[in-house]
């Protein structure tokens, strides 16, 4: 019998009870509604019941009223309902420590505007370090790295470092270079100290961040606490009820489960590891930590940089910058070092992977360790170019392709020019890589994008940008369906952290996790879909947007 054949004969059993005189009681009934379930068959309804924060029953608004009874009763007014959503890629955490930390340079369009907002922000919080985060020189009309002059003259005694949009890059002036001992014979394995006429330039690629950042002071707890709930109140406010966070320490996976555990922080988290000891001791070993809202079963890895600051590992020279093919985080031994410990211990890996050969490099790496079909859903990170000799791995080897659809909104400006006519339809490939496993997990990145979900579905189906651009869309043999962009952002992102059992869809037996639109995310036009408006999101049947 099919799941939906027997959930349907349950709320019949349930329906003849309650002709008896006997309804349920049960803590929230909604009703009114176009839910779309996101079930395996797609399902839409008008109707659910919750109790003890989980789906007890869903179907048309006769069968859930007359089974069920409640106190509380939400009318949805013919609103439309859907899963909560779930970001399957972001840095929920390094965003909320921005909330606390960083001057906002996200969108800003010339190093003059940056200019202005540094100084702004450094008048109104001081502090011993001016920081910043968001700034893309492909953004600008020179679209080349800023150097260190004007944050020199501007701030000659306070140390400046701020980071690119993508993280793997940073700018700084002479003061932070100087406090680092940084200087133009400054090399690491897996960065690059940008040097012009013998001098850094300011600009640190890559792992060559860290010769600076481990010198700025680190966020009170007070503060890490403060921001995660800000971060929390603004995911709600645009429908997210889950995320999963890419590579968090010991001391912060504790604090969360801790401020869950109080009641503070209700979002759903997948805590991926950053590769440490301390979290290899405490958690790997240990075997995979899981709770109603905190799952830890993951470790996440780097094999290469960006794109926009031609990190990113590739096959063959970049196309605007001969003699570059980018570079690989870490050595091959360390790959299968914790491939193995993963394989061992029943963990996930999870590998950031932009470029070619950074791609090939893990998907070649892990089906050394998976050697065929398997369910252990080891993830690559991006996926964001693939060569056509590659693509077939992933299904090969149940590889599981983590994908940021915005991502591709983003750099279809300037993404060709790195790569060339050839690899560029390699890239950003969706459909491809979700033909290989049926499924793929979808996210924002964010705070490398904005934190809204809406514009993940957005930039799934239609592959423009606010403006419509370019007419008809980008690559568009490779956009998803408005139903597979649905499921990516829900159900398939629960299933990416195996977590499909508990959320995902509205289905009985799992959260109550939904949010209420204003809009039919299925048939609207690109522009409706941009005006769509969060009315309300809800967790385990609690509201808990404003």
């Amino acid at each position: 019998m099919s799941r939906f054949s027997f959930y349907t004969l349950i709320v019949l059993i349930t329906g003849f009870t309650s002709s008896c005189g006997q309804k349920e009681t049960v803590d929230l009934i909604v009703k009114n509604g176009t839910i779309y379930t996101v079930d395996p068959e797609f399902s839409v309804v008008q109707s659910f019941a919750v109790r003890d924060g989980k789906i007890v029953a869903s179907g048309s608004d006769e069968e859930i009223t007359s089974a069920f009874k409640s106190d509380k009763i939400v009318d949805a007014e013919g609103k439309f309902i859907y899963p909560g959503f779930n970001d399957a890629h972001c840095h929920f955490n390094g965003y909320a420590n921005n909330l606390m930390q960083y001057a906002d340079l996200a969108g800003t369009k010339s190093p003059d505007e940056i200019y202005g907002i540094l100084q702004e922000h450094h008048q109104k919080f001081g502090g011993d370090w001016v920081l910043g985060r968001g700034w893309d020189q492909n953004d600008w009309h020179e679209k080349q790295f800023p150097d260190k002059s004007k944050l020199d003259e501007l701030f000659p005694d306070t140390p400046v470092y701020l980071i690119r949009i993508d993280g793997h890059a940073g700018w700084c002036n002479s003061k932070a270079l100087e406090i680092a001992g940084v200087n133009a014979s400054s090399g690491i394995e897996g960065g690059e100290v940008k040097v012009e006429n013998g001098e850094p330039t300011g600009i640190l690629i890559d792992k060559a961040e860290n010769l600076v950042m481990r010198y700025i002071p680190g966020i009170t707890k007070e503060q890490q606490e403060k921001g995660l709930l800000e971060a929390q109140k603004n995911c709600f406010a645009v429908g997210l009820t889950s995320v999963t966070d890419c590579g968090l320490g010991l001391e912060t996976i504790l604090l969360m489960d801790k401020m869950q555990n109080a009641g503070d922080l209700k979002m759903r988290i997948n805590a991926m590891l950053s590769p440490t000891n301390e979290n290899f001791e405490h958690f790997v070993k240990k075997g995979i930590y899981k709770t109603d809202r905190l799952v830890v079963n993951t470790i996440k890895i780097y094999a290469d940089g960006a794109l926009g600051s031609r990190g990113a590992l590739m096959l063959e020279d970049y196309s605007d910058d001969p003699g570059n093919k980018g570079l690989q985080m870490e050595s091959q031994e360390y790959y299968d070092k914790i491939c193995h410990l993963a394989y061992d211990n029943d963990y996930i890996v999870a590998t950031h992977a932009i470029g070619d050969g950074g791609n090939r490099l893990m998907l070649d790496t892990y089906a050394g360790f998976l050697k065929g079909k398997n369910d252990r859903r080891w993830r690559i990170e991006h996926s964001q170019i693939i060569n056509p000799d590659d693509f077939e791995k992933f299904g090969k080897y149940s590889i599981i392709p983590s994908v940021q659809a915005t991502h591709c909104t983003s750099d279809m400006y300037w993404a060709e020019d790195r790569v060339g006519p050839e690899r560029i339809k390699g890239a950003y490939a969706y459909q491809s890589l979700l033909k290989q496993n049926g499924w793929l997990p979808n996210g924002t990145d964010f705070p490398v994008e904005n934190i809204d979900p809406l514009l993940t579905f957005y930039a799934s189906v239609f592959r423009v940008d606010s403006e419509g651009w370019p007419e008809g869309g980008w690559q568009m043999d490779e956009d998803l369906t408005r139903e597979q962009a649905l499921r990516s952002m829900t159900i398939w992102a629960a299933k990416a952290s195996f977590e499909e059992n508990e959320k995902g869809s509205i289905e009985p037996g799992k959260w109550a996790d939904f949010v209420i639109l204003d809009t039919d995310l299925m048939k609207v036009s690109a522009g409706e879909v941009l005006q769509t408006k969060v009315l309300e999101t809800w967790l385990s049947g609690e509201k808990v947007n404003d």
